[in-house]
């Protein structure tokens, strides 16, 4: 599934690009029980056509090799499936304009872990506020680089890590998601210039970005040298609720916690108050950041109108 637009559906039998309209059967729609979307992009789906009729109909849904997936931002019991059958998340991040939130891109990060999907940061519109705040980025380099995450830095305006992504990306189906504002769109016209997904102005009253991408919608991308890849364009996120995880497993997925956890003297450990915590003292030492911590114990206070 290519194309999402609420009760109607683009499909293509990938390799190939030949687009054709779908609806759901009804019986998935009402066993999608929990989730707001029964089908997600990236989804490979059986279907069939109707004798004389233009639209396919969908009448199954393949197991997932993984998917993205958060809390519904306005029904607090239900869940939405970001995409699905993922190689690779690019989770989209600027530190100004609109300014980075550091927890919404920790949950994420923390969701890519838990459904086994590699992320990788990209750390947009450098070209912004590179000469004012060289130490910023430092410092947000150290943060992610230090619990194991590769950061590429990029501008869509001048071109700046284009490339390098163009490399990681070959071959792969990609998601880019992050914050309303961050400039996923405009890389994807960087990534191909023959793509034009729909871009909008930032509010410089609020820094927060506009929603420009209403519409789930994967695109084939023409990398050069021969390279292509298939991308997955999603709308400005606000909220990004943790699903199916129990408290005390978040730590988990946190890998540098993950890897200091096992010096800890008591499990289980909630490392926030348990004497000889292998975690606190990585905190103490360096080797976990202030602000992956304070994630961490955000994530472990959120009430139930964040949590399924």
């Amino acid at each position: 599934m290519v194309k999402n637009a609420g009760s109607h559906f683009l499909l293509s039998e990938l390799p190939a690009w030949d687009l054709f309209p779908a609806v759901l059967k009804g019986r998935i729609r009402l066993s999608a029980s929990g989730s707001t979307n029964p089908v997600a992009i990236g989804d490979r789906v059986s279907y069939e056509w109707a004798e004389g009729e233009p639209t396919a109909t969908i009448t199954g849904i393949l197991d997932r090799r993984n998917h993205l997936i958060r809390r519904s931002s306005n029904l607090s019991r239900q869940s939405h499936v970001i995409a699905a059958n993922l190689d690779r998340a690019l989770l989209v991040t600027s530190l100004y304009f609109p300014q980075a939130k550091l927890p919404f891109l920790d949950r994420q990060l923390v969701t890519c872990e838990v459904y086994g999907i590699p992320a990788t940061i990209v750390l947009n519109k450098t070209d912004l506020y590179r000469s004012e705040a060289p130490e910023q980025i430092a410092a947000f380099r150290a943060i992610y680089e230090g619990a194991g995450y590769r950061v590429i830095e990029t501008s869509a305006r001048t071109g700046e890590g284009i490339e390098e992504l163009r490399a990681l990306t070959a071959g792969e189906l990609v998601l880019l998601s992050g914050e309303s504002g961050v400039g996923k769109s405009s890389l994807v016209h960087a990534l191909d210039p023959s793509l034009n997904p729909r871009t909008g102005q930032i509010s410089l009253t609020h820094l927060e970005g506009r929603h420009t991408t209403s519409l789930y919608e994967m695109y084939p991308a023409d990398l050069g040298g021969g390279r292509r890849c298939y991308i997955i364009d999603s709308p400005g996120l606000r909220g990004f609720g943790l699903v199916g995880l129990e408290r005390e497993e978040i730590y988990k997925y946190f890998p540098e916690m993950l890897r200091a956890s096992e010096h800890c003297r008591f499990a289980p450990c909630t490392h926030t108050h348990e004497p000889e915590c292998g975690v606190k003292a990585a905190l103490e030492e360096g080797s976990i950041s202030p602000e992956r911590y304070s994630s961490y114990l955000g994530m472990l206070e959120e009430d139930t109108k964040f949590r399924q």
